[in-house]
């Protein structure tokens, strides 16, 4: 079992690192000709650190019986 603790600094490093790929996705995109191929790997990435940042939050909120 994770605790909540390593949940909290892992989803910190998740929303940097998102971070870091959007400014990394946009100079590639502003330049001459962007990499195609590079770009696509790096919003691929993205997508599956927002899906990680997701989950570290549903671990962090305790579910709620309606």
């Amino acid at each position: 079992m994770v605790s909540p603790d390593e949940i909290t600094q892992r989803l910190e490093l998740l929303r940097i690192e998102h971070r870091d790929l959007d400014a990394a996705i946009i100079a590639l995109g502003i330049a001459a000709v962007p990499d195609q191929l590079q770009l696509a790997r790096l919003k691929k990435r993205k997508l599956r650190l927002r899906d990680e940042i997701a989950w570290c939050e549903d671990q962090l909120v305790p579910d709620i019986i309606a």
